[in-house]
């Protein structure tokens, strides 16, 4: 048996290895792999299973320099089960692999060997994940590659993506692609690499969903809440729980893949309900495709288990913590040899009987990481949430599971980044972020700052997207920045447009193409943007005294090193010039400011702080280009 597993081994590193480099087959034959490069085993049980994804856990015990660790593998259709994993450093990397099934001559007692080799430095240049999983970085509040390189999180919200609504083609997007009716998934991609987006956020499934007679919001005839899905505008369907005011509900969206296969087997005579313990491998072949092509693209993508709405019914007619903990499971063995963030449950909204309480949650994911471990190779794990992950779970012990925090969803406006600020100042310090902040584009209640409804892709509407991205990070969310693109939904051909746009429009607003100069900003001092802390209680005013605090207008914002040599500075529309507090007394500054429309730099001016180590800040500078005048700065005290 370990002959034949080492056979299937090696066939599999050709297939999947061979994805991202044209050196691979050359390797190979040495016996060799790279660092970071996603490497499969397949076995083959030696025989049949009544239900192999309930009944069948199978692993390797990986070990290889500064690495000792079972990795656990994941049915995939048939007598078919599959081990991903990464060789984190160069060297020899030894693997054996065994499963509860004990008496399996298929499963277990195989044996393999491979050599993992580094990367040359033109071969780092041409993708920067074959620098390694980001983790954690000195200091706790950011991100980092594996080999020391920052990251700093620029993602885009299509939450849908991972089915056929982004239909991935096996066609190479071209040079000059831009979004328009017919978009790819990988046309979207190439757009969004070449604005200098590195992660896209979407959810891995949506077991219930369906465009069905049953209504977009449906309960059965339990009471048992099945779904609270997005609409599909134009479509309507009669008798379903929640109505219009002329007596119709919309159905909802349709969420198969692109050969239509759905997540899960499905119990056709109880109304759609997902047999959650049967789940269909056929789809999830589907979005590896899709995990490959942004692994080879530089991606980083944020991958999230399933949308809270599901789980009601999970909870109702399973048992939750073990069937949820192994739906997690299965996804982290199928793509945690990702460098990937990853989200334990999509928790954007908890209404009463729509969702489960976030405690609910938090038991499924420590009963998960309790039985399974985190992530075997340490990239971040988190959920999308509304409000903030600290006051929805708690922090350390109270979520062992959580490495990185986060808020989003609700409230989309200045009364945020408290959140923000009170994440930072926790111990130990985690990386976070905002991950749902105002959405360009899209008309809903919970998206008004202000109570206010800018047309889409106007002026307006692109400065609170851009409000919110420089808003977040200088409150201390120095993970980086989540961009809302208001068709999250992958409105697409086919289907009229509604409350949200198609998403080729989406993608051509102007605050995508604006993100990559957040970045830049945060970034202009190289790695001293790990040694920021929020520092805005020493601008005054911080808000101007027409500011609203359900807006976004009119406040101030300050990171500060704690040497108080450095400090980012960011001046929303209308904010008044504040005087600057808490810098070195009588000391000489360089004052720089930043354009955050266009990323540009004006000349830098030298400004000198008072004996309390104060200053007033210089007047802005004048731009008639945009009605939004909103600026950023950048203080560094001169030897």
């Amino acid at each position: 048996m370990p002959h034949l597993t080492r056979r299937v081994f090696v066939l599999s590193l050709v297939v999947v290895a061979g994805l991202l480099g044209s050196t691979t087959h050359a390797r190979l034959n040495r016996g060799e792999v790279h660092v970071w490069e996603t490497q499969e085993i397949t076995f083959q049980a030696a025989r049949d299973y009544a239900h192999p994804y309930v009944d069948v856990t199978c692993w390797i015990e990986l070990e290889g320099p500064g690495f000792a660790r079972r990795v656990y593998g994941f049915w995939d259709g048939a007598r078919t089960f599959r081990v991903r994993f990464v060789a984190t450093a160069p060297g020899e990397w030894r693997w054996r692999s065994g499963s509860n099934q004990p008496d399996d001559a298929g499963l277990n007692f195989g044996t393999g060997a491979l050599r993992a080799v580094a990367w040359t430095p033109a071969e780092l240049a041409q993708n920067i994940n074959r620098r390694g999983f980001i983790r954690t970085a000195p200091g706790g509040h950011t991100l980092e590659h594996a080999d020391g390189t920052p990251f700093f999180l620029l993602g885009d919200t299509w939450l849908a993506a991972s089915t056929w609504r982004l239909p991935y083609r096996g066609v190479p997007a071209r040079p000059d692609v831009e979004p328009g009716p017919g978009l790819s998934f990988e046309d979207a991609v190439a757009w969004r690499k070449k604005q200098g987006f590195n992660s896209v956020s979407f959810i891995a499934a949506f077991p219930n969903w369906a465009a069905d007679h049953r209504g977009a919001t449906f309960a059965n005839a339990d009471g048992i809440f099945l779904r609270n899905a997005w609409e599909k505008f134009g479509h309507w369907a009669p008798g379903a729980q929640i109505s219009t005011a002329d007596g119709a509900t919309t159905t909802g969206k349709d969420m198969h893949d692109e050969a239509g296969h759905r997540p899960f087997a499905v119990l056709e005579d109880r109304d759609g309900l997902a047999d959650f313990d049967r789940i269909n491998p056929a789809y999830f072949r589907s979005l590896d495709r899709k995990m490959q092509h942004l692994a080879a693209e530089g991606f980083v993508p944020f991958l999230e288990t399933v949308r809270r709405d599901t789980c009601p019914s999970w909870a109702a007619y399973f048992d939750f913590n073990t069937s949820y903990a192994r739906f997690v499971q299965y996804l982290i063995a199928r793509y945690g040899a990702h460098n990937l963030i990853f989200s334990g449950i999509h928790l954007d909204w908890i209404p009463e009987k729509l969702s489960l309480s976030a405690d609910t949650f938090n038991a499924a994911l420590t009963h998960h990481w309790r039985t399974y471990g985190g992530l075997p190779f340490g990239q971040p794990y988190t959920t999308l949430i509304d409000s903030s992950t600290y006051q929805r779970f708690g922090h350390g012990e109270a979520a062992p599971w959580l490495t990185m925090h986060t808020v989003g969803n609700n409230p989309r406006n200045h009364a945020i980044y408290a959140s923000i600020e009170e994440l930072f100042h926790l111990t130990p310090a985690y990386p976070a972020a905002n991950l749902e902040p105002y959405y360009t584009g899209w008309n809903h209640e919970i998206n008004r700052p202000g109570g206010e409804t800018p047309e889409a892709g106007s002026p307006r509407d692109v400065y609170f997207a851009r409000a919110q991205m420089y808003g977040s990070v200088l409150s201390g969310g120095l993970a980086g920045h989540v961009h809302g693109t208001g068709a999250y939904d992958i409105t697409t051909t086919g289907e009229p447009e509604g409350w949200r746009p198609f998403i080729w429009e989406a993608l051509r607003y102007e605050s995508g193409a604006q993100m990559h100069h957040l970045r830049d900003f945060v970034l202009s001092e190289g790695l001293r943007y790990r040694e920021l802390a929020p520092a805005s209680q020493d601008l005054q005013p911080r808000a101007s005294a027409t500011a609203a605090a359900d807006g976004l207008d009119g406040w101030s914002f300050m990171l500060r090193t704690a040497d108080r040599t450095l400090a980012l500075l960011y001046f929303e529309h209308q904010a008044e010039r504040p005087r600057i507090g808490g810098l070195q007394p009588s000391t000489r500054y360089r004052w720089t400011w930043f354009n955050p429309r266009t990323g540009a730099w004006a000349a830098p001016t030298t400004v000198k702080t008072q004996a309390d180590g104060s200053l007033a800040t210089p007047p802005y500078p004048a731009d008639r280009a945009s009605p939004m005048r909103d600026w950023a700065a950048k203080l560094v005290a001169v030897p």
